[in-house]
């Protein structure tokens, strides 16, 4: 059985917390929850993961995926409705980095649990 307090820095929700830590929990969950949900996609998770290593073309991902263009694009899209990403015009050309830190902190534990030792 795991001991989940002794590995981890999780909040003991008690009965006599206070309305306002309660309503800062659940606006957290909440934020935590839209930003799992945006990369819980394997192309999105893809287009992270080769982002993590740094700024790429719309091409050179659509190359490195071996996946369609339109295909590349939309997840590009929701990544840059969530702030994941930001895009840079160079000529025709679109590059993308990421923005948030969050991103390459989750794909760290992500490959430690599901790539490391496969």
């Amino acid at each position: 059985m795991l001991d989940s307090h002794s590995a981890m820095n999780l909040p003991v929700i008690t009965k006599d917390m206070s309305d306002e830590e309660m309503d800062r929990m659940v606006r957290n969950a909440c934020e935590a929850a839209s930003f799992l949900k945006a990369i819980s996609h394997e192309g999105r998770l893809m287009i992270l993961c080769h982002l993590a290593t740094g700024e790429k073309s719309v091409t050179e991902l659509e190359e490195l995926l071996s996946a369609r263009q339109a295909a590349v694009s939309q997840q590009l899209s929701r990544l840059r409705t969530e702030g994941l990403v930001t895009p840079r015009r160079e000529g025709k050309a679109i590059y993308y980095s990421l923005t948030d830190r969050r991103a390459v902190q989750i794909l760290d534990v992500v490959y430690d649990l599901f790539c490391k030792n496969a």
